[in-house]
């Protein structure tokens, strides 16, 4: 961006300067391409299969609104932390294919996000199971 006294101010990127439904509809197009992107990658493409099958079970599953919500939630939660996570190892691959410790550190810290995100999901409906199973 370059400011210059008097003038507009002039972005690299065009979505910048794009105001109203013009912006929306930018912004979706551009959240639909890295869906695209997401599902060439094979841990969220799984996470996208079981989330077919999950989401609808959790209606299932669940007995009021809040738990429907905590079971399709965590599915879906799992789901934006890998795209977080592939958005990151995307960055610093970019960066260079030399290894740092930074680079390193960035990474196993997008992983371990993962890995949370999951055992999470897997506690929710883990006791949601269970709760269904021994007590009605």
């Amino acid at each position: 961006m370059t400011d210059m006294p008097g003038s507009k101010a002039q972005y690299a990127n065009p979505q910048k300067e794009r105001r109203g439904a013009s912006r929306m509809l930018h912004a979706t197009r551009y959240s639909l391409l890295g869906l695209r992107a997401a599902w060439g990658e094979t841990a969220f493409r799984q996470e996208a299969i079981a989330a077919l099958v999950l989401v609808p079970a959790a209606f299932w599953l669940g007995r009021s609104w809040v738990e429907v919500a905590l079971l399709a939630g965590s599915v879906v939660l799992l789901m934006i932390v890998e795209l977080l996570n592939t958005g990151i190892e995307a960055a610093i691959d970019r960066i260079g294919p030399e290894w740092h410790a930074l680079s390193g550190r960035a990474k196993d810290m997008g992983s371990a996000a993962v890995l949370l995100s999951l055992l999470l999901c897997m506690g929710i409906w883990g006791a949601a199971i269970f709760q269904r199973i021994f007590h009605g």
